[in-house]
């Protein structure tokens, strides 16, 4: 890219973030500084709203960049992203939104408490909903680091260095200063952005190849270096018998993870009634699965305009794929059309990454000091308000997850997010829905639940090839894995659903059957629902 080119384009970012820091500053002089307006916004969004700003939070970078940059590599096989993230918001439509809004008040941790001992079930959730966070942190991060230093003209380890820092900084202003209510406005701008972004290439595409679908696939394949095997399953989970379980592990961490999201569940939070959350769902879902249609076309589209050669050189996770794509299809390197429609894309792409972690920042800031602080505070002394502690907690797991970024910058963004979803499926969605559905459930069995679900699945991520022994791992260097897949959802999900069930049948406290009875009747009524 030319001085020109990457001054129209970081004039562009500068844009979004002038006017996503105006929205903060806005909101921060017209809020009321309670623990509802800072965490819920006030309950105050119409289901339209929330469901932009659900789309938002969920289409993330793991979405634009890194989904569409797997299906240039690795075609058919990276389409089980797009067919993942969107079969799972089937199980939060019919078992997770209604029931959730309902039972809780600001977290996931609140459905579990209301029929639970409360400090240790929120001391467990909130610990869980922390590490979730982090770890879809990092992937955002990284994405952004991709981003930013193909702008400036290459692979600069130093620029991306410094923008995962910016995005960490930007990231605590946003939750800091504007809460819930910034949170979600910043979602909802930035969804319509990216959705008007998706349809743009996606046409440019087409247009491309006359609108003919199979011209397109068959130039992809032509151009992916595989030939016929790049339309077909397996390329990259069809090897060994590794991989073949390694496709199970993702496919069943992606559809059954967005249900145990933090940022996702706390958005049910932000509407009035259940009836409201539920229709917030609908909207979301009628978004983000024309979105993801559309990341296909333009996975396919990037490996038979540039090549998966072309893509791979640029970032060998495939990161970078869509915003060249954008450049070639507006005229290419050098010209006008080339440099608005990447910068465009880029721009678009980065307000992606500033919503996503901001919803995810507050969302993990809430469970510190709405779960872990208001659990261990002392009965005596000096308290300090909610509020207080999650602005100061949103700087500490901002910087966690910088420092996280900068080391896992070399991975797929949809990839870093798969990792989350499993742990999310592991240790957030067994507890969530036993409490929901199972009468005689006890705390020991919500604690073992937690747990049981993520020490397994952050264990068996240490110890595999995603960490060390092989090429592309975090240590290429060393190699101390034992675990072979790369997803530990096959394996940590069961055991997080085989925990909960031991704990409550070893357990001898005997369930509350009138506490349960309450939250069964406030689950599907709505009565005395906060």
């Amino acid at each position: 890219m030319s001085g020109d080119h990457q001054t129209l384009a970081l004039l562009l970012f500068s844009a979004f973030i002038a006017v996503t820091l105006g929205i903060t500053t806005w909101v921060s002089r017209n809020r009321r500084g309670s623990a509802e307006e800072f965490y819920a916004g006030g309950r105050l969004f119409s289901p339209l709203e929330n469901g932009f700003a659900i789309a938002g939070d969920y289409m993330s970078a793991a979405s634009f960049l890194g989904i569409s940059g797997l299906i240039a590599l690795y075609g058919y096989d990276g389409m089980l992203y797009s067919v993942g993230f969107l079969v799972a918001w089937l199980v939060v439509l019919l078992l997770v939104a209604e029931l959730v809004r309902n039972c809780g008040r600001f977290t996931l941790a609140d459905v579990v408490a209301s029929r639970m001992r409360e400090r240790p079930v929120r001391i467990a959730a909130g610990t869980s909903s922390v590490a979730v966070s982090v770890l879809y942190l990092v992937a955002q991060m990284v994405g952004a680091g991709s981003l930013v230093a193909l702008l400036l003209g290459g692979t600069s380890e130093a620029a991306r260095s410094w923008t995962v820092i910016g995005v960490g900084a930007l990231m605590v202003v946003y939750v800091s200063l504007g809460g819930m209510r910034a949170t979600t406005w910043i979602q909802i701008v930035k969804a319509v952005l990216l959705m008007l972004g998706a349809i743009a290439m996606t046409v440019l595409v087409l247009v491309r190849f006359h609108g003919d679908v199979n011209q397109l696939l068959n130039s992809a394949a032509e151009h992916s270096g595989h030939g016929r095997d790049f339309l077909s399953p397996g390329l990259k989970y069809g090897g060994d018998w590794t991989a073949r379980f390694d496709f199970i592990s993702l496919g069943l961490a992606l559809v059954l993870g967005t249900a145990g999201l933090p940022h996702i569940l706390s958005r049910f939070y932000t509407v009035p009634t259940a009836r409201a959350a539920r229709r917030s769902v609908v909207w979301s879902i009628g978004l983000i699965g024309s979105f993801y249609l559309m990341t296909i076309v333009l996975g396919f589209g990037a490996a038979a305009v540039l090549g998966s050669d072309k893509v791979r050189t640029s970032n060998a996770a495939g990161n970078t794929a869509v915003p060249l794509l954008a450049l070639d299809l507006g005229g290419g390197a050098g010209t006008t059309g080339g440099t608005v429609l990447f910068a465009v894309v880029a721009a678009v792409a980065f307000a992606t990454i500033l919503a996503v972690v901001a919803g995810i920042t507050l969302a993990s800031s809430a469970s510190v000091a709405h779960d872990l602080y208001a659990s261990l505070r002392r009965r005596r002394g000096k308290r300090h308000s909610e509020v207080a502690v999650a602005r100061a907690a949103a700087a500490g797991i901002g910087a966690a997850a910088i420092g996280l970024g900068l080391l896992a910058r070399d991975l797929n963004v949809a990839f870093l997010v798969g990792l989350a979803f499993a742990v999310a499926a592991s240790a957030n969605l067994p507890v969530l829905l036993y409490s929901l559905f199972w009468r005689n459930f006890t705390t020991r069995g919500a604690v073992w639940s937690v747990y049981g679900g993520l020490v397994p699945a952050v264990l068996l991520v240490v110890l595999s090839p995603v960490v060390s022994g092989s090429p592309e791992a975090l240590f290429p260097g060393v190699d101390f894995h034992v675990f072979p897949l790369q997803n530990p959802g096959l394996v940590s999900i069961p055991l997080g659903f085989l925990a909960g069930w031991i704990g409550t049948t070893t357990s001898t406290e005997a369930p509350d059957q009138a506490k349960h009875a309450e939250t069964e009747v406030r689950a599907l009524t709505g009565a005395g629902a906060v």
